[in-house]
C-alpha cells in the first residue's frame, strides 16, 4: 500500500492530476500506520504483522 501510494503521488505530480495525488497522500499514510501498528507488535486485521 505504500508503494501504490508513492507510485500516484508521483504520478498525480508528473500529471498535474490532483486527484491522484490526493488518492497517493491517503494510501501513503494509511500504510505508514499500518506499518507502525504492526511493527509494534499489534495484531493488524488479525495478523501479527503487516506486509
Amino acid at each position: 500500500m505504500i508503494i501504490i501510494g508513492a507510485v500516484l503521488l508521483i504520478l498525480g505530480l508528473v500529471t498535474g492530476l490532483g486527484f491522484l495525488w490526493t488518492i497517493g497522500i491517503i494510501l501513503l499514510v494509511i500504510g505508514v500506520a499500518l506499518w507502525l501498528l504492526g511493527a509494534a507488535g499489534r495484531a493488524v486485521g488479525g495478523r501479527r504483522h503487516y506486509w
